[in-house]
């Protein structure tokens, strides 16, 4: 199975796909004046689900973030829950 990450910027959020097909997303709202991005959806359709989907998903989210200077409201509960497992990511928290 190949997995594939994309930051779709049109639609404001980052993708996952495995062999070619959407597996989940995480959605955002993006504030460019302070550089900063409230993830506020994160969803993983049921077929794909207990693969680890979302936690890949999120995390490519919340690097790409960093990579370019954002910080981060986590407003999805399920992003809240990935920062407060993963505290090398507390500092993008604005």
């Amino acid at each position: 199975m190949t997995t594939r990450l994309e930051h779709n910027v049109a639609d404001t959020r980052y993708e996952i796909y495995h062999d070619d097909v959407l597996a989940g997303y995480a959605d955002y709202a993006e504030r460019e004046d302070t550089k900063v991005r409230d993830f506020h959806h994160t969803m993983t359709f049921p077929e794909f689900r207990g693969r680890g989907v979302a936690a890949d998903v999120v995390k490519y989210g919340l690097d790409d973030s960093r990579t370019n200077g954002y910080q981060v409201i986590p407003t999805c509960w399920y992003v809240e829950k990935y920062i407060a497992e993963h505290p090398e990511y507390a500092d993008l928290v604005g």
